[in-house]
């Protein structure tokens, strides 16, 4: 049986655990567990998940990798029944995929090479697929430690992109991802420098065979002019966007070390809209950061409600130790979770305008089950009739639940 590979944090980690499956899929008696270490929340998940399994599977070979290690790999390596550490560079490369215990590794990052651009599926079915165009971040937000964890931002050729590219729909996938931990950087590593919409420029016209293309989280101080003359004129580019605003309290921006104002975010967002109608809008958000006001927390409320999100992404601050912010003067722990549920709830409302919105209209539906699949908007459609996964489906939505359309066969 293959090494069992168990994932926390982001699209990249998913990502990459798809890759870690097919390096160490003739190992047996294996599990790999990869970090995350964006919250305190999601290494003490991890930490519990490694002594459970050292508990209820003491003959498997545990194998910790990512984010956590790579920041700090020594306390990962003595927790009960750890075999070995990797670091995120060797946790891709298939050397280290050999043997179900071998030498723990963390090397570290500023020097790496250009991540590859591995051909990876995030669903059964060959629905959709993930695709790696950049690695790290150069910036230093003061509440993040992901480059510490990833290194400085590195990007793949656009060659490399192309051909992988043109592998996945090749192999039948109908839509393609695009990830990285700061995905609008792209390019700036590279000779000649590449912006990232002159990728999806050139993408898009060198793999003329590919159906959807899709973003993973974007800056929206970064969207340069080519990004926006492709979401105007490419229908291929789903009209979905995901924005790492984080805030919309110019001050808690500023003490954040956010490259983006308020106001230019919402030029953004005003921007996609007037290109894309209907377009669907996410956003990553921190509920409670240092220094936080009730009056500063209602400027981030009062932008989601006239800004009208529908897709949020919440989370109370989390201080990671060795950052400025985890220095700040803190917001205590309950005032931002319950900051944090206010912003869902104004997201949850919004996203009910959204979908009932769609109603009546047809969704192109690309079934990841038989029973269900996402939409152009991203939109989770269940449908009255069997799917074919990985095939995209007409639906007319005739209904709305919380979080979801129901779709009807035409």
């Amino acid at each position: 049986m293959a090494a069992e590979v168990i994932t926390f944090g982001c699209r990249l980690n998913a990502y990459e655990s798809a890759v870690i499956r097919r390096h160490a899929a003739a190992l047996d008696d294996t599990v790999v567990i990869n970090t995350c270490t964006v919250t305190a929340e999601a290494e003490r998940q991890a930490r519990q998940t490694i002594r459970k399994l050292n508990r209820e599977r003491p003959e498997a070979a545990l194998v910790v990798t990512g984010c956590a290690v790579q920041r700090d790999p020594e306390a990962w390596a003595r927790l009960p029944g750890v075999a070995r550490v990797l670091g995120n560079a060797e946790k891709l490369d298939p050397g280290f995929w050999q043997e179900r215990t071998g030498e723990s590794a963390v090397g570290p990052l500023a020097a790496r090479p250009a991540p590859r651009a591995w051909p990876v599926a995030e669903h059964l079915g060959r629905s959709r697929a993930i695709l790696q165009v950049q690695q790290g971040c150069d910036h230093a937000c003061t509440f993040c430690v992901i480059p510490a964890g990833r290194g400085p931002s590195r990007s793949v050729p656009p060659e490399e992109v192309i051909a992988t590219a043109r592998t996945m729909v090749a192999q039948g996938f109908q839509e393609i991802v695009l990830t990285g931990v700061d995905l609008t950087s792209y390019g700036a590593d590279l000779s000649p420098p590449l912006r990232f919409g002159a990728l999806l420029a050139r993408l898009l016209r060198e793999v003329p065979e590919l159906p959807r293309l899709r973003l993973s989280s974007l800056d929206p101080a970064e969207l340069d002019a080519d990004f926006w003359e492709v979401l105007a004129n490419e229908p291929r580019l789903m009209p979905h966007l995901h924005l790492s605003l984080q805030s919309a309290s110019a001050l808690i921006l500023k003490r954040m070390k956010r490259r983006h104002s308020p106001a230019e975010a919402a030029e953004a967002i005003a921007q996609a809209r007037a290109l894309r109608p209907g377009l669907a809008i996410g956003a990553d958000l921190i509920a409670g950061f240092p220094t936080e006001t009730e009056a500063l927390f209602a400027e981030t409320l009062d932008f989601i409600e006239r800004m009208d999100i529908p897709f949020l992404h919440v989370f109370p601050f989390s201080p990671r130790p060795g950052t400025p912010a985890a220095r700040m003067p803190q917001v205590p722990p309950a005032i931002a979770r319950e900051r944090a549920r206010r912003l869902r709830a104004a997201g949850e409302r919004a996203r009910g305008r959204f979908l009932a919105a769609k109603l009546g209209t047809v969704r192109h539906v690309l079934a990841e089950t038989p029973e269900s699949g996402r939409d152009e908007h991203f939109i989770v459609v269940r449908s009255n009739a069997p799917l074919i996964p990985g095939r995209v489906h007409a639906l007319r939505a005739v209904a709305a639940t919380e979080d979801a359309l129901v779709g009807e066969a035409l």
